[in-house]
């Protein structure tokens, strides 16, 4: 399948509805210090898309209305839910041990496939681990200009696990909480191994043409392209007194792989999370193993559980390096939010607890709104 450049004219903020207080939310995103936002929203009233910020710093267009974006750890829950679709088919199962499918990466047999999606494994993580004290395990270079000037480097998934496998695990298997990228590259070698095929290929199988999500693609090794139309992503770092902001729009996502690696758009992530919950994807029962969180964070089956005080929703975010991708849904489908946002990242991810807050009001605008 060839993923090319396409066309989008580009609607006025808010096409279709009058919806003032969602637009004023994603003026208000941009206000926090990012670049720019692309929102769509639907619900009982329809759908609003809207956008603001710039595209590109120093231009003055507003980001394409569902411009290709790259959606960081959204990732996950396109990768659970193909792991699922294959439980679904009595190729794998939730209790199997990963060292049965994969003998030669010789992993503690104690953990399961469950466990590498629901982030229970307790194997390190390949970016590195960062502890309650303030410690910091270092992993893979992912972060200042080391990284920024090695963004092109193919990073070959067995060797990310490997490097994780080096360093001692952060907990025995099953006993606690704690996010790791590593489980969900476990997962896609998983996914390679059960298929005989390559992820995208697998991804595009089972996922991809069935929902008609053509402009949603795991990228080949290799590709460095965000296809346009898109808004850019940027990173900023610190040397010698001096801050240089680069354009890393273009970048090998390999070093992040299956934790992180995909492109999307609002359009094809409202339809894949109204599909996912909908139970257009997975059978009821694998749906609700899904959307049952463990008790510490609140994680399900690559999916987070969040009580926003007037229900429930089920969500994942994500970012890398500059772009970032927002997905919530309520249980039945009936409410989605999807969003882009590109900023400019640096190395203290100094927009990290802006990102909370706004992105908190959003999900408030959307999913609670004031009575009446």
């Amino acid at each position: 399948m060839t993923y090319g450049a396409r066309e989008t004219a580009e609607p006025p903020a808010g096409a279709g509805q009058e919806r003032p207080e969602l637009q004023k939310a994603v003026e208000d995103f941009v206000a926090c210090g990012f670049t720019g936002i692309q929102l769509r929203v639907n619900d009982g009233r329809g759908e609003w898309v809207g956008t603001a910020g710039v595209a590109e710093l120093g231009g003055s267009a507003r980001p394409p209305a569902d411009g290709r974006t790259r959606i960081g750890s959204v990732t996950k829950t396109f990768t659970a839910a193909l792991v699922l679709r294959l439980v679904a088919g009595g190729g794998l199962g939730l209790e199997d041990p990963v060292a049965d499918h994969l003998p030669e990466v010789g992993l503690d047999r104690r953990i399961t496939v469950r466990m590498l999606l629901q982030h229970t494994s307790g194997i390190f993580n390949f970016t590195g681990e960062y502890f309650e004290d303030g410690t910091v395990a270092p992993g893979i270079v992912w972060q200042g200009r080391e990284w920024v000037d090695g963004r092109f480097r193919t990073h070959r998934p067995q060797d990310l696990v490997r490097l994780a496998l080096s360093k001692p695990a952060r907990f025995e298997p099953g006993t606690d909480w704690s996010y790791s990228n590593t489980n969900y590259v476990l997962a896609r070698l998983l996914i390679e191994k059960v298929t005989g095929r390559s992820l995208p290929e697998a991804m595009r199988e089972h996922i991809l043409q069935p929902l008609d999500l053509a402009d949603t693609l795991v990228p080949e090794t290799g590709q460095e392209e965000v296809p346009a139309p898109h808004a850019h992503a940027y990173y900023r770092y610190e040397e010698d007194g001096r801050t240089t902001t680069v354009d890393v729009t273009r970048q090998n996502p390999s070093w992040i792989s299956s934790g992180g690696d995909m492109i999307s758009t609002t359009a094809d992530l409202h339809t894949f999370v109204s599909a996912l919950v909908g139970g257009r994807l997975l059978p009821a029962g694998l749906l609700a193993e899904m959307c049952t969180p463990e008790a510490k964070a609140g994680y399900g089956l690559g999916v987070m559980v969040q009580d926003t005080g007037r229900g429930t929703v089920i969500t994942h975010n994500g970012g890398i390096a500059g772009h970032a991708a927002l997905m919530y849904a309520t249980p039945d489908g009936g409410t989605t939010l999807t969003a882009a946002v590109n900023y400019v990242d640096d190395p203290a991810m100094s927009l990290a607890e802006a990102f909370g807050k706004a992105t908190q009001r959003l999900v408030e605008e959307v999913f609670c709104p004031p009575a009446g």
